[in-house]
């Protein structure tokens, strides 16, 4: 549950009762993952801690999805029409959930007040036939997303999340962008695997949620994530 990473407004309520019940139980409640919950989110946060300064962020999440499982390459949309794609954007079976999550918690954890944030979706459209291990996209079908997840301060862009997930994209990266002194950059080659890294940081994060305090806690509130071996 991606909007369990950190909670919005329109989630408040079953948030608290999650809280309570956590609390009740006396134990912590953790949502967690790649992609709300590392990459777009709390890597950046990190990155900021040697900053004198910030003024701006923005993340790049580009995924070569021919090498995702099959449930990701649907919901991405790969393989519709344009009709199909925006259809599904519309009854939200078609988008990627967190950027909403992933801005509010940077901006709550830099003290920043947003006035609003957008989020948008656009069909990537294959220019020439491509292929994965379960699907074959042909020219001027969908074969990916685009979207675009911004966090407004004073009617100023200052937080800006981009994703790219498509059958066939040149590369796969994920890069961080700070404005600040010092401005910083940071891009990792090959991206974050979603799937391993996903099962990762779930399994890593047991022994963070053990000693957490009872309660829903998010990625803000825990110990710095960490491989686990012992």
């Amino acid at each position: 549950t991606e909007e369990l990473a950190y909670p919005v407004k329109s989630n408040a309520a079953p948030a608290k009762k999650i809280d309570a019940l956590a609390k009740r139980a006396r134990v912590a409640v953790l949502g967690t993952g790649v992609n709300p919950g590392f990459v777009m989110d709390a890597l950046p946060i990190a990155l900021t801690g040697v900053c004198e300064s910030v003024t701006a962020i923005e993340i790049d999440r580009i995924q070569d999805a021919r090498v995702r499982r099959l449930p990701f390459q649907k919901k991405i949309g790969a393989g519709l029409t344009r009709e199909e794609f925006q259809a599904k954007v519309d009854d939200a079976s078609v988008r990627h959930v967190g950027l909403a999550e992933s801005i509010t918690m940077i901006a709550e954890a830099l003290g920043w007040k947003l006035d609003k944030v957008t989020d948008e979706i656009r069909p990537k459209m294959a220019e020439k036939e491509v292929s994965s291990q379960f699907l074959t996209v042909p020219p001027g079908k969908v074969c990916g997303l685009i979207q675009d997840g911004v966090g407004y301060r004073k009617g100023v862009p200052i937080i800006k999340l981009h994703m790219e997930a498509y059958l066939g994209a040149p590369e796969s990266y994920d890069a961080v962008r700070i404005t600040g002194n010092p401005p910083l950059q940071m891009k990792l080659a090959g991206g974050v695997h979603g799937d391993i890294a996903t099962a990762s940081i779930t399994v890593n994060s047991i022994p963070k949620v053990i000693a957490a305090p009872p309660g829903l806690r998010t990625m803000r509130d825990m110990t710095l994530p960490s491989y686990f071996g012992g």
